[in-house]
């Protein structure tokens, strides 16, 4: 299903000038994620970066959440709004929606992606070949349960997004402390109470995991970046997507894995600098090549 009639009322940041380059937030993030990137890029791109559905300031209407639904929105706004292949950049789940996209939209719309900790599925309980997640696996089963039952869950979720336990989940996935400031927290705080948060929510965490990126690689083109944040608590390096990735160096033309030491699961933000320096030098190779 195409996404285009929300597309309108999603919330969209455009800036810089030159070739398109777009930015895909992980989850219950937004283009906020951003803030310490796009000014870096749009000196020399054209930096777009979008709400996905369910977050940010974008519409949360009652649908089933998925992975697929989130690429179908991508490419619905690069063919819409973007009039050249653009390339994509994505953290977590915006890395496998970007890697989507390419797969499905071909050379014409996608012309280099750029993943950052690429996640296995729209939530982990797809990835029972992760020792970490067999063992919470009924962990997981409990919570999907206790989402069912709406109370509890809203119960729950409104325990969860208290400034104080936002705090400290970003601690545990960020590697520098000092990051994790008030900006940061009310970037995921505020979002989480517009109407439609909760039911997303739900959704996001219990639904399918839709497809992993080793099922969609072979029809990936391009070239590809992956960084990766040595301290990734969330997909971390030892684990089967980042080793099915790190492989991919060997077996896949114009693929390059980089590891970043002192970073954790949204090395973006937790290291702009670098990453931002670590883009850049990608981009110019690449749209030196492509000259």
């Amino acid at each position: 299903m195409r996404c285009a009639s929300h597309l309108p009322t999603s919330f969209l940041h455009v800036a810089g000038c030159g070739p398109p380059v777009v930015l895909v937030h992980g989850f219950g993030a937004s283009i906020g994620h951003y803030r310490k990137n796009i000014p870096a890029l749009a000196k020399h791109y054209k930096v777009y970066a979008i709400d996905l559905l369910g977050f940010g300031a974008s519409d949360k209407p009652p649908l089933a959440y998925s992975t697929e639904l989130w690429r179908d929105q991508l490419l619905d706004f690069l063919q819409e709004f973007i009039d050249e292949p653009a390339v994509l950049v994505g953290n977590s789940i915006g890395s496998l929606i970007g890697l989507m996209a390419n797969a499905e939209g071909g050379p014409g719309v996608v012309r280099g992606t750029i993943l950052l900790n690429c996640a296995g599925g729209m939530n982990t309980k797809g990835l029972t070949d992760d020792w970490r997640v067999r063992l919470a696996f009924p962990f997981f089963l409990l919570i999907d349960f206790l989402l069912s039952r709406q109370r509890i869950a809203r119960w729950l979720f409104d325990g969860f997004r208290t400034k104080e336990n936002l705090r400290k989940a970003l601690m545990a996935v960020y590697k520098n402390p000092e990051t994790v400031d008030d900006t940061l927290v009310d970037l995921f705080h505020t979002p989480s109470g517009a109407e439609g948060a909760l039911e997303a929510f739900v959704s996001v965490i219990s639904g399918p995991p839709g497809p992993r990126p080793e099922a969609i690689f072979d029809n990936v083109g391009g070239p590809l970046l992956l960084l990766w944040g040595e301290e990734d608590t969330v997909t971390p390096l030892d684990g089967p997507v980042a080793k099915f990735l790190k492989a991919a160096v060997d077996s896949r033309p114009d693929t390059e894995f980089v590891v970043l030491p002192g970073t954790g699961h949204c090395l973006h933000d937790d290291d702009p600098p670098r990453v931002n320096r670590e883009i850049l030098n990608w981009l110019e190779r690449h749209h030196a090549q492509k000259r």
